[in-house]
């Protein structure tokens, strides 16, 4: 078993994308009005799927929600990498929920959030 897919839902994709082109991940060319985006990561890395809010609210019958803690995490090779990373997320408007620490299990460890309150955790081993 493996985790394969991460999925996150978007109310803006253009937003969505910049935010998490930020996080390091590459896009392709694509259209505002498509209703799911798959960003190219890196090989044995799970896939990171967007999809469009309306397109989940079919298909779930509900509107979707992300939840009050960490919807994943995002391995990186050093602190500065962590640094700078929330500092861009910063200056480009987006929240950090929690600057970027030392914790206590040994790990630079941030937290920030995209466009739509999807929370995502930026670690490295220290």
């Amino acid at each position: 078993m493996k985790i394969d897919v991460v999925g996150v839902t978007s109310s803006d994709m253009e937003k969505t994308v910049e935010f998490y082109k930020l996080l390091g991940f590459t896009f392709g060319e694509f259209k505002s009005e498509d209703d799911h985006l798959e960003p190219t990561t890196p090989n044995g890395s799970a896939r990171l799927m967007i999809d469009k809010k309306g397109l989940i609210k079919e298909i779930l019958g509900e509107e979707p929600k992300p939840s009050n803690h960490s919807s994943f995490a995002i391995q990186y090779d050093s602190s500065k990498e962590i640094n700078n990373i929330a500092e861009k997320v910063k200056e480009s408007g987006f929240k950090i929920v929690r600057e970027p620490w030392n914790a206590f299990w040994g790990q630079r460890y941030c937290i920030v959030e995209d466009p739509d309150g999807y929370k995502v955790d930026l670690y490295c081993n220290l």
